[in-house]
């Protein structure tokens, strides 16, 4: 039997390719990634990575075994203190003060992207949360996969590039993918459709923030 993840996977690889394709990705890979640009993305990230855990949160509020809640809670906990290394040790390593967050607002993408989560861990079932959840930590894999094995040395970016390809993010990754795959074997057709384009768009999203941050984007007015 395909699993959601398996078909999802397959219908959004031309996206997968397009993200790896982000000059973004190819110049940190090469470590000659302007530095303001990994500025920017590490404060957006930031600002990410609170609203990604207020969406696990619910996802963890809305589950329906005890395993799931814990798992998404322990999951929101997680990115909380990610967020907070960020600033330890990230901003730290690239002249950012608290100052410097505290003045830089979440971006157009960044904006959009946890809006977006919020709205659907707040109104959607929890099958369709867990698909727009799962490309964060699935790309974020993947792209770190790649990315380490094409990377320049020294390389500026490494500590950022060891984080997402070594084995305990991949550990953690194969248990969202193996949850959303248990949670989607048991949904309806209708709630699988809901889910794959929950899929789809978390991707799209994941395109938009990572371009966002080459761009330097900020809001336009």
């Amino acid at each position: 039997m395909t699993t959601f993840s398996s078909q999802a996977w397959q219908q959004n690889l031309p996206l997968y390719h397009a993200i790896l394709a982000i000059p973004f990705n190819a110049e940190l890979a090469a470590g000659t990634l302007h530095k303001d640009r990994f500025r920017h993305y590490i404060i957006q990230d930031a600002h990410y990575l609170e609203g990604f855990a207020r969406a696990l949160a619910l996802a963890a509020a809305k589950a329906d075994i005890s395993d799931h809640i814990v798992q998404f809670a322990g999951a929101a906990q997680t990115a909380i203190l990610v967020e907070r290394a960020l600033h330890t040790d990230y901003f730290a390593k690239f002249g950012l003060s608290a100052a410097d967050f505290a003045a830089a607002r979440p971006t157009p993408a960044c904006d959009h992207y946890v809006s977006y989560l919020l709205r659907v861990a707040a109104l959607e079932p929890f099958p369709v949360v867990l698909a727009a959840l799962l490309p964060c930590f699935w790309i974020y894999l993947e792209v770190g996969k790649s990315i380490h094995t094409r990377a320049t040395q020294p390389n500026p970016y490494h500590a950022w590039i060891e984080t997402y390809a070594g084995e305990e993010f991949a550990s953690a990754v194969q248990a969202v993918i193996a949850t959303t795959d248990e949670v989607a074997s048991r949904c309806s057709t209708d709630t699988l459709v809901a889910m794959h384009a929950a899929f789809t768009r978390a991707t799209q999203l994941e395109w938009m923030f990572w371009d966002s941050a080459y761009q330097l984007a900020g809001w336009p007015v």
